[in-house]
């Protein structure tokens, strides 16, 4: 059965070498791992988990990036724990990080965007921030969006049943609890602690932040296998996607599996022999 971990600046109050240590004994526990990263190549907390399994040289780990907030990360994990427990094997449990994705509506209730710069904010909205009491509602995934908080302007919601996880206290919930949740017909409301990188990834500490997602796990499951699946030529692990997520083979040819194979001399009625596909090399920060 594999594991999935999200990957935060936690991880790097660790010694390298304990970190290393914790993710062997993981992969000895699990047999693979999948780590849900920031999606920023030079991010600390990414290339600290590159250099963990390039120091444990294993593929058994999918380093998967994510452009999605720290919340949404959260529960991304959350919900990849849960498919770990069904039948689905490691090469699509990862690929089913990036597909579950989209089904995540995901912002925050902000005290200032003054330091915001994961969604476009306007010369207006920077000079009311500097007025007090002024709360924004921004929505980063899976569309940007910012406006005043206020019952009469309400972002777009999912168009199927979710349930609304809110974190942080350091402003009144009460726009996120009423009129968000009614307007996107949640079915619960679920209070999370606040991740560490939250204050930093929106730019302030005067926030609440909110994500919807799917907590039917059999809803999940469904999602998840009704994509088509491949095997990878590499590997060999049963894949969705284009691209193998820990040997990081990519299955762009995959509808032509005789890509490799050399045409027939005329005359002969014989092939020649197929040259077994070259693994991809990896460059330093990705291995």
């Amino acid at each position: 059965m594999p594991s999935v971990i999200t990957v935060t600046t936690d991880d790097l109050a660790l010694p390298l070498e304990e970190q290393v240590m914790r993710t062997s004994a993981a992969l000895d526990a699990y047999g693979h791992l999948v780590a849900l990263a920031p999606a920023d190549p030079a991010d600390p907390a990414r290339r600290r988990m590159h250099t963990v399994r390039s120091a444990l040289e294993a593929d058994r780990i999918a380093i998967v990036p994510l452009t999605l907030p720290p919340l949404a990360v959260s529960l991304l994990g959350e919900q990849l724990r849960q498919l770990a427990g069904t039948d689905l094997g490691p090469g699509v449990l990862a690929g089913a990080a990036r597909l579950l994705s989209y089904y995540l509506y995901s912002g925050a209730l902000l005290g200032s965007v003054a330091k915001l710069d994961r969604v476009p904010v306007g010369v207006g909205s920077h000079v009311r921030s500097l007025v007090p009491g002024r709360h924004f509602a921004v929505i980063a995934h899976p569309e940007p969006y910012l406006a005043e908080a206020d019952t009469e302007h309400l972002p777009p919601g999912p168009g199927y049943q979710t349930q609304l996880a809110l974190a942080g206290n350091a402003l009144d919930p009460g726009w996120i609890t009423g009129p968000l949740a009614g307007a996107w017909r949640s079915q619960h409301l679920r209070e999370v602690p606040l991740p560490p990188d939250s204050a930093a990834w929106w730019g302030t500490s005067k926030l609440v932040e909110f994500t919807a997602y799917i907590a039917d796990v059999g809803m999940l499951y469904q999602l998840v296998t009704s994509v088509r699946r491949d095997t990878c030529t590499w590997c060999g692990l049963e894949v969705i996607g284009d691209q193998c997520l820990f040997c990081s083979t990519r299955l762009g040819e995959r509808a032509t599996p005789a890509k490799h194979a050399a045409a027939a001399p005329a005359g002969t009625g014989q092939g020649r022999a197929v040259e077994t596909p070259r693994r991809p090399q990896l460059e330093p920060h990705k291995r």
